[in-house]
């Protein structure tokens, strides 16, 4: 029987000139790659990074950010001049970077450096409170889906073989916090963090906003979670993640943003949970219970990173480069004992 791709690529490790397992993680990385991707040696030659970027109303209507919403389109302006954190490093990993407007609540007029792109893709002017009703519509919630799913056919189209997936929009720790709960079925205290960097007093208030959104009487199936409590950037990435399993493109995710889109992808379709690997683990609390929830292997970073924007999947770009250029470029052990290198 002809061994699966990640077979090959366990084999191809395991005769390299070092030590079996020596390389640790990075060997884990690209069996990871391997079995994503379906071939053997794996490749990161044109990563791509994908942040999507929108408004809620529960920021504007309760307050649960330090953050005011007008930030958000100020952000979408950072990313496209190349200043943003993410801009940065994916410049620094060699990533082109795309930023779609999926729904933020004002126009953005940009003109992009090279190496970014910014797409108009905007479904609404922002979500809906969530915690007074549902936060979009049925469907609000199938068009940002099909935005995620259109931004990573383009990327496949262009010769992407990673994806680096992250959001923007001022409150969204909110409603990540409250579809999480809601799937896991916890409680919001358990969950809810200071986002941007709230205090103790303004973490009491969210959970408490995030709790009356639980309190409502809601859909339990993950789309109806995610239409009620989610947010038309949170939809798209989970439309992104679909897609990505479909077109064999490995996703390195953000943070507990990205994660929580996850876990509405994987309870969709839990074939998605083969092209994920989380990227970090979040200073965010519900982080860490979202990822059991998740059921991958350990993060490869714990910087204590809070940013999202793609800031921690893009910094863990290069391990995941090296991965696939270990495979495709070290001697083997008998090349060097015959004496052919």
């Amino acid at each position: 029987m002809t061994p699966t791709a990640p077979e090959q690529t366990r084999i191809a490790l395991d005769a390299l000139a070092k030590p079996p397992g020596s390389l640790g993680r990075l060997e884990e990385l690209a069996i990871w790659l391997s079995a994503a991707q379906r071939r053997s040696p794996p490749t990161v030659a044109q990563p791509r990074v994908i942040v999507f970027a929108g408004d809620h109303g529960v920021a504007r209507a309760r307050g649960v950010s330090p953050y005011p919403p007008e930030v958000t389109a100020a952000m979408v302006r950072t990313f496209a001049a190349g200043r943003a954190a993410v801009a940065v490093l994916s410049r620094r990993a060699g990533a082109s970077l795309e930023v779609v407007d999926v729904g933020v609540a004002v126009p953005v007029e940009v003109t992009p450096v090279d190496g970014v792109s910014v797409v108009s893709a905007k479904i609404a002017a922002g979500t809906a409170d969530l915690s007074a009703g549902p936060a979009m519509t049925a469907d609000q919630c199938a068009a940002a889906l099909a935005v995620g799913r259109a931004a990573v056919a383009r990327a496949h189209t262009r010769g992407a073989d990673l994806l680096c997936l992250g959001e923007m929009g001022i409150g969204n720790t909110t409603p990540a916090s409250a579809i999480s709960a809601r799937l896991l079925g916890r409680r919001a205290v358990e969950l809810v963090g200071p986002g941007t960097g709230l205090d103790a007093a303004g973490v009491r208030h969210k959970a408490a906003v995030v709790q009356e959104a639980l309190d409502r009487v809601g859909p339990t199936d993950p789309l109806g979670v995610l239409a009620d409590l989610g947010g038309l950037e949170l939809a798209a990435l989970v439309g992104a993640m679909l897609e990505a399993e479909v077109r064999d493109l490995p996703v390195l995710l953000d943070g507990f943003i990205v994660s929580a889109s996850a876990l509405v992808a994987v309870q969709l379709e839990p074939a998605v949970r083969r092209v994920l690997f989380p990227a970090t683990r979040s200073a965010e609390p519900g982080h860490g219970l979202v990822l059991d929830g998740l059921d991958l292997p350990p993060p490869l970073l714990d910087f204590g990173l809070r940013l999202g924007e793609a800031s921690a999947a893009t910094t863990a770009l290069p391990l995941a480069q090296a991965a696939a250029d270990l495979v495709a470029g070290m001697a083997t052990l008998d090349e060097v004992l015959s004496g052919r290198i």
